[in-house]
């Protein structure tokens, strides 16, 4: 049918579009914060670019939502623009005869959304995470760059380093300022090596000096040292707490239904729900008014699909901190909005009056 066919050929330009606009824009800004972690020894640099794309792969749905809607408001509003839908009205069709066809352009998309959500979603998590632990369970030696200064896993001390052998157990040129027992003490070596005693790490260094500055008195202590231990962790701690509720798997969500878990399994579902929601919200608002710009219509679409993430996010934190309940929040929200659009659909699409219209009578 041609009413189904030009529209579904519109919106898939507009959506692919959109979809390659977002997904750039979004790229970029996790580029940028994962060169910051990566600067600040949060990521081995070295799996940048594997990050970036496990994050992209965890913000699809969000995207894919937005995409979907910022292509159907603007595809209808420039129907609208250039009096297409007047021409469509005139032939009988009404705004109601638009959520068949724009279901049948978006189904694909949110099976897409609903797959990422509860599959993609904490499986990019889990990687992310357990790349990000890995890391930070490495001895301080090796998360050290040559020529770099670089914090410890403990936060508590400061490594400079030379690397003058392949060989990861060997170092030159020691630099270490550490915080300990209320002073500041700066170790410096000419050489360190590795080794390990009941599963400890250490650093032994060689031919260096030690200062020592206490805090709360006056003096330096600086002693000299032929052979000096210091202790760079056994690598263990991090991690052993389980993985979060952003990288469970969906069924594990269900199986173990506490608080949090809840939370998260809540808008996973969420995500899904706004999205179908959005497809009808996105007729809903559809439309051109003259006496404003042409973009204000967009920017007001743009504002209610601000306002409704926001939503499924605090909804997110009551259900994880046990103040509401998973089922009825779904309910609230998600039911709501469905409800309401509907409605406003219905308004529409009859020309119903919520008011009567004010006639002015002659004096």
């Amino acid at each position: 049918m041609l009413f189904h066919s030009s529209l579904r050929k519109e919106l898939s330009r507009s959506f692919g579009a959109t979809l390659v606009v977002l997904a750039t824009i979004v790229m970029t800004i996790i580029l940028i914060r994962t060169l910051g972690l990566a600067s600040r020894g949060g990521v081995n640099p070295s799996e940048v670019f594997l990050v970036m794309a496990y994050t992209l792969l965890g913000y699809m749905p969000t995207i894919l939502s937005l995409s979907l809607f910022i292509a159907i408001v603007g595809t209808l509003s420039r129907m609208y623009r250039d009096s297409e839908m007047v021409i469509w009205f005139a032939s009988g069709r009404g705004l109601a005869d638009f959520v068949r066809p724009l279901l049948g352009f978006a189904w694909p998309v949110l099976l897409l959304i609903g797959a990422l959500a509860f599959v993609g979603w904490p499986w990019a998590n889990a990687q992310t995470q357990g790349m990000r632990a890995q890391y930070e369970q490495r001895g301080d030696l090796d998360r050290v760059a040559p020529g770099q200064f670089q914090e410890s896993s403990g936060r508590n001390r400061v490594f400079y380093i030379d690397k003058n052998s392949t060989d990861a157990s060997q170092a030159s040129n020691v630099f270490i300022s550490s915080l300990e027992r209320n002073m500041e003490i700066v170790t410096s070596a000419q050489h360190g090596t590795v080794e390990t005693e009941n599963g400890v790490r250490y650093l032994m260094l060689r031919n260096g000096q030690r200062i020592e500055n206490p805090f709360d008195r006056n003096g330096l202590k600086v002693s000299e040292f032929q052979t000096y231990g210091a202790r760079i962790g056994d690598g263990g701690g991090v991690g052993s707490n389980g993985p979060s509720p952003r990288a469970t798997p969906s069924l594990g969500l269900i199986a173990s239904p506490t608080p949090p878990n809840l939370g998260e399994l809540g808008w996973r579902v969420g995500l899904m729900l706004a999205g179908l929601n959005f497809v009808l919200l996105a007729l809903a608002v559809s439309g051109v008014n003259p006496r404003v710009g042409r973009s204000a219509n967009l920017i007001f679409a743009l504002f209610f699909f601000a306002v409704y993430y926001n939503l499924l996010n605090l909804g997110q934190n009551w259900v994880g901190s046990g103040r509401v309940r998973m089922d009825l929040f779904l309910l609230v929200l998600h039911g709501g909005v469905f409800g309401l659009t509907l409605l406003w659909l219905g308004q529409r699409h009859n020309n119903w009056r919520l008011l009567p219209r004010l006639r002015r009578t002659a004096a």
